[in-house]
């Protein structure tokens, strides 16, 4: 059983928890992680969902995400996330979402990372991920059309293949 905590719309944690499966009453939000892991061709590490998971299932989606659990900050949501799913150790404690978008039930902290990772010798959760491959900003978008991408908008795909690029072209002047 999944506890997570409950968030005001201030981002401020009420001191309520609830389980995963139970749904939120209005007002509350939970912390909710995304995790973009790119190469540096400049690719991004995909992963298609497990064709029995609950929420989009056999569809492909970004490298790793997930909710937050009581007692998690963003940082170890996104490491502990990353780990569990596609068994890529990354220390985000020092590091700060480099996008936050709030829904009307969440707070989505969106992290970008980049890394070369050889994809057969990764250890992929059994019954979340099916398989991994790296794609280019073209093909997510193509899949997304072709409805075999969770359908994230255009834009936000577009806005975090450009800020990868930016601190890849960054870390290369430095």
């Amino acid at each position: 059983m999944e506890i997570l905590d409950i968030y005001n719309k201030h981002r401020k944690k009420t001191g309520k928890t609830r389980e995963r499966s139970q749904t939120l009453s209005t007002g509350d939000y939970q912390l909710v992680v995304l995790i973009l892991i790119f190469n540096s061709k400049g690719q991004m590490l995909i992963q298609q969902r497990h064709p029995s998971i609950i929420g989009w299932p056999g569809y492909w989606d970004i490298t790793a995400g997930g909710a937050a659990s009581a007692g998690d900050t963003s940082q170890q949501a996104a490491s502990r996330e990353l780990y569990e799913e596609v068994g890529i150790t990354a220390d985000f404690s020092e590091a700060t979402p480099h996008l936050t978008i709030q829904t009307v039930r969440t707070f989505c902290d969106i992290y970008l990372h980049q890394m070369d990772v050889d994809i057969e010798n990764l250890q992929l959760c059994q019954n979340e991920v099916a398989q991994v491959k790296w794609a280019t900003k073209d093909e997510i978008l193509t899949m997304i059309e072709n409805n075999t991408f969770v359908p994230y908008q255009d834009g936000l795909i577009e806005l975090c293949f450009s800020l990868a690029k930016r601190r890849r072209m960054s870390k290369r002047d430095s």
